[in-house]
């Protein structure tokens, strides 16, 4: 599996009640693990002060993470994507295995 860089960012539209959102977001934590568990979710974090996230997101190409992944999110009516397919860096401290 490659690894892509992806920027969310959600806007929920004028008018959405409270319990659409929360309900949304309740399906979007149990879809996260879902993710995780299968190894398309590597990590995620959310800036400070900011109301998007940032993660490292699995799949064998981005037809795949953006249609079968991040298409399958419960939020993904309202969300943007920025998405930064990643190679390894030679000089990653985490890398491993010999050098190339």
């Amino acid at each position: 599996m490659r690894e892509f860089l992806v920027e969310i960012t959600t806007t929920i539209p004028e008018g959405t009640s409270q319990e659409e959102v929360d309900r949304r977001r309740s399906a979007e934590a149990v879809r996260a693990r879902e993710l995780a568990s299968t190894g398309h979710l590597a990590r995620l974090w959310r800036p400070v002060g900011e109301l998007r996230s940032i993660g490292v997101w699995r799949a064998a190409d981005e037809e795949e993470l953006r249609e079968k992944v991040l298409g399958t999110l419960p939020l993904h009516p309202w969300m943007s994507f920025a998405v930064t397919p990643l190679e390894p860096h030679p000089n990653d401290p985490g890398r491993t295995g010999g050098t190339s």
